[in-house]
């Protein structure tokens, strides 16, 4: 193919398409740029189907080359290894859109590859990646339902912002991905700061625009170019084993359908299964697969009219009705904070982790390099569904929906400064039915309070479906797994009473129209309070206090000029408040305030009594603890605060007159000093003897000896019962 290139200006910068140049062997490639961001994306499909098969088998890989951003990767190996959370996520904001698009019936093995080739390190690449694989897809022969686009959005000072940069997204009061095509929705994932309805839907409009002029430009790209599709090669199953199927099974899959039971309505459909198929074994053999893909389409097709036509769900639910909440707090001992939500059939087991700065997330990737102080990690085990299948490490559906969930709180916690702990949570899904991963946005949030973090508001989550036909369509509140599975779109939003926090659509349609999803955010908003209701009245706000078992954290506050003295020489310093109080001391750099985290208070007050005598300035009066490091002959040096000595001189340790140090105090004894002069040098001059009780005076003190007095220049033996003759000189 020879090279062609085209461009547009959105949002101030130039966005790229070209193709001829790189990776010309694969089924279709193009590189897209915008500013000097740039991905590689590459598409390729296997000319026969894999057999045995009932899904689509499509991979898409979203890779981010350490070069792209000048730097060279970590580790002993010294090259990009698996694949980053960040990838991971990059990889399904393309997968999920792309994926409804492709004609039922296709079982090719098709992969699509993004590689990050470039970054600027304002301009995000993963918007770039689902332009690229939609322009990668229309030039291949694989057949597609496309074109889409994608942007992002932000909102900033009340008026939406197109494809906002790194830095424009600190102050934006939104983070949307939208993906579409000319006339509808395709796609959304997004994090706000209780962003309300209304503003979301004028974002949504925004972006829609812009997409239209996206497609547009793919078709400019591709114009001229004569592309052939091949043809889908899809069996046909016999009409008359279908009618015969039909004929067995349609009245007992609809009693099937009515059972509100997830098990009992498995165990009975399999039933029906198995013995249809033993049934007609020998009028239509090896056509086990057919036979279930018939009973299966039977039961979508029941449970689709029935909601579409007698407005009757499978659980006997009215459309809008949220099934029965319960939950409980505090329910693990050990743990730092912990609830169990359970919704329906669907139970998250969440639970709070609370640490100190060590046990914070380092993220290196091409943009940036942070810490993250707040993680959440969802974990889906087979046992939830009532399965048994290898558990091979976290799959992407579990990062996917853990960070999903992960942002739902962002916005509501505590800053670092006023809360300085490292948090972690946890959600075990332990049964699931639909939407386990707004059960975990609840449970997290009540698990939250019940650990004593100070969340501003509490935050819920529900999923909302849809089941549709060209004439009508129905929406569906807290949609059941079948729903989903069957159903039109999952819809998942969470937030708190005033705004969204959170937002997530997948459609296995083509597209919906804004005013579905309208109509879809109501609902949500309807049944988020509900929820919210019901999650206030068992625990409204955080707990006082922390857990007995979680690490105290206490904040020090000090000048960033007296840094390097709690520090010393080769961090000496620290390292011996470390090992003196058993507590963790650790410099917080951006702020210059000290950190101090111990499970014991006793070891944390300790600590801190040491870091704040260190950075203290002594002043004539105060009184300190020293220990005496050396002793010379005209004093002893008294360390009051680590690093910090001062002097005793020989006069200043008793009242009573010493000839030797060592006489009173010695290496290593704890005394009691008070300042007494601080000189232009910083020098410090201490006494023992000024906190000290004078004695009372006593004849028994004296020597044996007959005692001396000096008078001016006379000197004679003292008789106290003869007065003193003054000499002539002080006549004058």
């Amino acid at each position: 193919m020879n090279i062609r290139q085209k461009s547009i200006e959105l949002g101030g910068r130039d966005l790229t398409l070209e193709t001829g140049i790189m990776a010309k062997l694969s089924a279709g490639s193009v590189t897209v740029r915008y500013g000097d961001t740039m991905v590689l994306v590459t598409v390729n499909a296997s000319t026969e189907p894999r057999e045995g098969i009932d899904f689509f088998p499509l991979t898409v890989e979203y890779r981010e080359k350490s070069y792209a951003g000048g730097k060279i990767p970590g580790g002993f190996f010294k090259r990009e290894g698996r694949p980053s959370e960040k990838e991971i996520l990059s990889a399904r904001l393309t997968d999920r859109p792309i994926r409804p698009l492709f004609p039922d019936g296709f079982r090719c093995e098709t992969q699509v590859i993004i590689n990050v080739l470039s970054t600027d390190q304002e301009n995000p690449a993963d918007i770039l990646a689902s332009i690229g694989a939609s322009t990668a897809l229309m030039l291949s022969d694989i057949p597609w339902n496309g074109p889409i686009a994608c942007v992002r959005i932000g909102f900033i000072d009340g008026r939406p912002v197109l494809n906002p940069t790194y830095s424009q997204l600190e102050s934006s009061k939104l983070d949307l991905i939208l993906t579409g095509n000319k006339e509808s929705i395709v796609m959304m994932e997004g994090e706000a700061d209780e962003i309300s309805e209304d503003e979301f839907l004028i974002c949504i409009e925004y972006g829609l625009e812009v997409i239209k002029e996206i497609i547009d430009l793919q078709y400019d790209f591709l114009r001229g170019l004569s592309i052939k599709k091949r043809a889908l090669d899809q069996e046909e199953i016999d009409n008359s084993l279908i009618k015969e199927i039909e004929k067995r099974c349609i009245d007992e899959v609809h009693n099937v359908n009515m059972m509100s039971d997830k098990k009992d309505r498995r165990s009975s459909l399999d039933n029906i299964i198995e013995q249809t198929i033993n049934d007609l074994a020998e009028s239509y053999p090896e056509q086990e697969d057919n036979i279930k893909n018939v009973i299966h389409e039977i039961v979508r097709e029941d449970m689709r009219n029935g909601i579409l036509t007698e407005k009757k769900r499978m659980d006997g639910r009215d459309m809008e009705e949220i099934r029965p909440i319960d939950i409980k707090l505090g329910i693990l001992p050990r743990a730092h904070g912990s609830a169990l939500f359970s919704r329906g059939e669907t139970q998250s087991l969440s639970t709070v982790t609370l640490g100190s700065r060590r046990d914070e997330q380092f993220i290196d990737d091409v943009d940036r390099d942070y810490k993250k102080q707040y993680m959440l990690h969802y974990n889906f085990p087979p046992f939830s569904v009532g399965e048994a299948r290898p558990m091979r490490g976290v799959t992407r559906r579990e990062v996917g929906h853990g960070i999903l969930a992960e942002k739902a709180f962002r916005s509501v916690l505590p800053s670092h400064k006023d809360f300085p702990y490292t948090i972690r949570v946890v959600s075990d899904i332990l049964e699931s039915n639909g939407s386990s991963s707004m059960a975990t946005v609840c449970a997290g949030s009540l698990a939250l309070m019940d650990g004593g973090v100070t969340i501003k508001k509490s935050v819920a989550g529900i999923s909302i479906g849809l089941v549709t036909n060209e004439e009508k369509f129905v929406l569906l509140t807290d949609i059941l797994g079948i729903e989903d599975h069957f159903g039109d779109m999952d819809f998942k939003v969470a937030g708190t009473k005033d705004g969204i926090t959170t937002i997530q659509l997948d459609l296995k349609i083509k597209g919906i129209s804004k005013n579905i999803i309208a109509e879809a955010l109501q609902r949500a908003k309807e049944g988020r309070l509900h929820i919210l209701k019901l999650m206030d009245e068992k625990i409204e706000m955080a707990k006082e206090n922390i857990s007995e078992f979680a690490p105290k954290i206490i904040r020090v506050s000090v000048p960033i000029d007296k840094i390097g003295e709690i520090i010393g020489p080769g961090g000496r310093t620290i390292r011996g408040i470390i090992a003196e109080t058993g507590a963790e001391v650790e410099v917080d750099d951006e702020s210059g305030a000290v950190l101090v985290s111990s499970v014991s208070l006793e070891s944390c007050n300790k600590a801190k009594e040491m870091i704040e005598g260190i950075i203290i300035e002594p002043e004539v009066g105060m009184v300190f603890k020293g220990i005496v490091k050396r002793i010379t002959d005209f004093g002893a040096f008294v360390e009051i605060t680590p690093g910090k000595e001062g002097l005793v001189h020989i006069s200043e340790i008793d009242h009573k007159h010493i000839k030797k140090v060592e006489d009173v105090i010695k290496v290593g004894n704890t005394v009691e000093v008070k300042v007494i002069k601080v000189d232009n040098f910083g020098r410090i001059d201490l006494s023992r003897k000024a906190l000290i009780e004078r004695p009372p005076y006593s004849s028994k003190d004296r020597d044996s000896k007959p005692r001396e007095k000096y008078h001016g220049y006379h000197k004679k033996s003292y008789n106290r019962n003869k007065p003193w003759n003054k000499p002539k000189r002080f006549n004058k």
